[in-house]
């Protein structure tokens, strides 16, 4: 069926044409943790002017918008959890098991994941998650289909019962296309409570729900084959796209002498019947997906017959980064299109630097003076502004692994021995996932320090709200049982750099747990509301 589009083009980002298509669904209430290539999902929601009776909150973290989001589905309404492919990680056990539940009102999971790692540890995948979960996942391949896949999936998750996620890469999160709307669903009512046993995952329960998820999947595989895009043409190429990748292949085919067949894939589990015609029609097959090799490492298990396939694994595309033309151009076998020649000039270098004024710069001139005359002090640190101290002219600290590795980490080195072990941890990375670890190091008495760098927001990823105002940490880590006169806050600035200084090498002598925390609002988020801004 044709959708009707009688509403005005919009020229928006990928991210907001999921945000748009939610809120067209009826979406009921939007749940996520800032993370780019994600953030701009929540926050059009959270601007939306349609937001009558439409709840949209961040979270402590992915885990707990996550839960939230199961929550809204189990009465019966529609949930939309945001969060970039690393924090789908840290809500991986909700996530796992919502497959199981008799989800109710639709459950959609949007992840952006940032192949080519523009700003994150890794390149995880997330379609390797929905194959785990035995779920449908959608990849949309521009804003529009974004925006109509959001749409889809809140009707897909009613139909199968099923959580659905909707991947996002970078190139389409954070580009603008124009997007052509359909009317706005109304939000559902709320329904009745569904059966507890389809609910309370105990063994019993648990068996009998993973058996009929089992038996769903067939069903979940016949979708996906009649949403497969087959083109078979004379060549003896075959391609295999997904998602963005389609766009990329589109940009050559008029470059191309002998159009090669196409399948794209924007619906999973992949469909096998569609990747078995395409094999029988060629003679080898290429495999351009944005990510890891999931399609392409499936094929070999799913073909009837022998055919050469090339892409990541045989190394005709690059094993890591992200797609683009000239990437695919030379998959396909193109020469290279050389842009005009121009001028050459010769750029500076410009590594990302904390802002001018930031009062991380503070905090690390205060502690490496602290440290200064220590034999090899540890310093982890943690995901947020604060980890650029690993470069020039800070180099102060010595690890970034994930939310809330740095005082885990920080407490292992110091159950070895090591000493001194500190911990740089920003506020709202503490409230993600720093209590429990310190939680852990306050039981067993270790010997760290955790330097707190509060600038009242979760300032990477543009400034949005912490959950609990800045006044309010020193109360929570004494409920955490950390030592009252142990647990300093003092003013992050060079008015009291001296005073951060003798506080900090304080507690680095102390053997035991402690906690300073260095506060200061963030330069940029106080330009917003210049009464805010101290010094």
């Amino acid at each position: 069926m044709t959708a009707t589009r009688d509403l005005a083009p919009q020229l928006i980002l990928g991210d907001e044409a999921v945000a748009l298509g939610a809120l067209h669904a009826g979406v009921t209430a939007a749940y996520g943790y800032p993370g780019t290539p994600s953030t701009e999902i929540l926050e059009y929601l959270l601007r939306a002017p349609m937001r009558t009776d439409l709840r949209v909150a961040w979270c402590a973290n992915e885990k707990t918008a996550y839960e939230a989001a199961i929550g809204v589905s189990m009465v019966g309404r529609r949930a939309l959890v945001v969060m970039k492919h690393v924090g789908l990680n840290v809500a991986a056990d909700p996530f796992i098991n919502s497959a199981l539940v008799e989800v109710g009102g639709g459950l959609v999971v949007a992840v952006a994941d940032d192949p080519g790692m523009h700003s994150s540890q890794n390149e995880q995948d997330s379609r390797f998650y929905a194959d785990f979960a035995r779920i449908l996942c959608l990849e949309p391949a521009d804003q529009q289909q974004a925006y109509d896949m959001t749409r889809e999936a809140f009707d897909l998750s009613e139909r199968f019962h099923l959580p659905v996620l909707m991947r996002l890469v970078t190139r389409l999160a954070h580009s603008r296309a124009l997007v052509t709307p359909e009317a706005p669903r109304p939000q559902s009512p709320l329904g009745d409570l569904p059966d507890s046993s389809d609910w309370t995952l105990l063994p019993a329960n648990a068996r009998r729900r993973w058996a009929d998820l089992l038996e769903r999947q067939p069903a979940l595989l016949a979708h996906s084959e009649q949403a497969a895009e087959l083109e078979l043409l004379s060549s003896a190429l075959g391609v295999i796209t997904t998602g963005i990748a389609r766009n990329y292949l589109a940009e050559h085919l008029s470059r191309t002498e002998d159009r090669p067949s196409h399948l794209h894939i924007g619906t999973y589990p992949i469909p096998v019947e569609a990747v078995r015609r395409l094999a029988a029609h060629v003679d080898r097959m290429l495999v351009l997906e944005d990510g890891f090799p999931f399609v392409e490492r499936m094929l070999r298990g799913l073909l009837n017959q022998p055919v050469p396939i090339e892409g990541r694994l045989n190394g005709r595309v690059p094993t890591g980064g992200e797609l683009d033309p000239d990437v695919v151009g030379r998959a396909l076998g193109l020469p290279v299109q050389h842009p005009a020649s121009l001028p050459r000039i010769e750029l500076a270098g410009r590594p990302p630097q904390l802002c001018r004024g930031c009062p991380h710069a503070d905090s690390f001139r205060a502690l490496i003076d602290a440290m200064a005359g220590m034999e090899g002090p540890l310093v982890c640190s943690d995901i947020g502004c604060y980890t650029l101290g690993a470069l020039p002219p800070y180099r102060a600290i010595q690890s970034c692994v994930c939310m809330g590795a740095s005082i885990g980490m920080a407490r292992g080195a110091a159950d070895a021995g090591y000493r001194p072990a500190i911990a740089v941890i920003g506020d709202s990375t503490f409230l993600h996932s720093g209590m429990t670890p310190l939680l852990d190091a306050v039981a067993e008495a270790a010997d760290l320090t955790v330097l707190i760098l509060d600038n009242h927001t979760v300032a990477m990823t543009g400034a949005q709200p912490t959950l609990v105002p800045s006044e309010r940490l020193p109360e929570i880590i004494r409920g955490l049982g950390v030592d009252p006169d142990h647990l300093h806050v003092l003013r992050a600035s060079r008015k009291g750099e001296a005073d951060l200084i003798a506080t900090i090498e304080l507690e680095l002598n102390h053997p035991g747990v402690s906690v300073v925390i260095a506060e200061r609002e963030c330069i940029e988020a106080a330009k917003r509301d210049p009464r805010e801004l101290r010094w």
